[in-house]
């Protein structure tokens, strides 16, 4: 099994970055108010499996009971704890692969890209379907290794290419030493999360950006293409959306 990606926040300044953070968050809220009901939010205990700096926390707990955010990134979360302080917020350091509470605790955990910055993905999904209650909610961002840019490097077909030969072209472009993130395609992210019933968002997302907060997006003139391309683009596009439902 590969080591862990410590310290991953200290050579990306995006994650202190709290303009784009604070619009990710405003997208989550979007997304579980639409399925769950904004009203019943406010009732939910959240657990962040990957919450970085914990901007994004700081601004979910404004919607929710109480956020637990944690980060094996001890540097992120000494930040996370320093800047932002609510009675309803807790930041911890810990690893996602081996969580630290009970079974049946939270009624929703966010995921979002998560997965492919593990040494063991199906270990990540065995904890976080653990410590879920049942009925419970995961929301769940995932790259796509079929999209062409690798979203880390900036680099076209890096994820179609074996490690080997990855690590080299990362490291002939000086992006990183070694090409460490694992993306998976669609078919391979749902046996990840076989254990989870799933409801797709990719195709209400696409079709409708800006209900769930993207912006920039050229909507009602390719709107009558963007509908019946959906079903297809939910296997191409590079982020996938999706809620997982732990059965009762």
């Amino acid at each position: 099994m590969q080591s862990y990606q410590l310290n991953y926040a200290s050579g990306r300044p995006q994650m202190y970055d709290k303009t784009s953070r604070i619009n990710k968050a405003s997208r989550i809220i979007k997304t579980l108010g639409d399925y769950i009901g904004q009203e019943k939010l406010k009732a939910l205990t959240v657990l962040d499996v990957g919450a970085s700096t914990g901007i994004i926390d700081f601004y979910l707990s404004k919607h929710f009971n109480h956020i637990t955010g944690i980060d094996i990134d001890h540097k992120a979360i000494f930040y996370a704890n320093r800047q932002f302080k609510r009675k309803n917020l807790v930041f911890k350091t810990g690893d996602a692969l081996r969580l630290v509470f009970p079974k049946n605790k939270f009624d929703i955990i966010i995921c979002t890209h998560v997965y492919e910055h593990v040494p063991n993905p199906g270990k990540l999904f065995e904890e976080i379907y653990r410590v879920l209650k049942p009925g419970g909610i995961v929301y769940f961002a995932a790259i796509n290794s079929l999209w062409p840019i690798e979203p880390h490097y900036d680099l076209p077909f890096l994820s179609y290419l074996p490690k080997k030969l990855a690590n080299i072209y990362v490291s002939l472009f000086n992006r990183a030493k070694r090409y460490y993130e694992t993306p998976l395609n669609y078919w391979q992210l749902e046996k990840l999360t076989k254990n989870f019933s799933k409801i797709d968002y990719t195709s209400k997302i696409l079709d409708d950006p800006v209900k769930f907060g993207y912006k920039g997006y050229p909507i009602k003139p390719i709107q009558p293409l963007i509908r019946p391309l959906s079903r297809i683009l939910k296997f191409l596009t590079p982020t996938f959306f999706w809620m997982l439902v732990k059965n009762e």
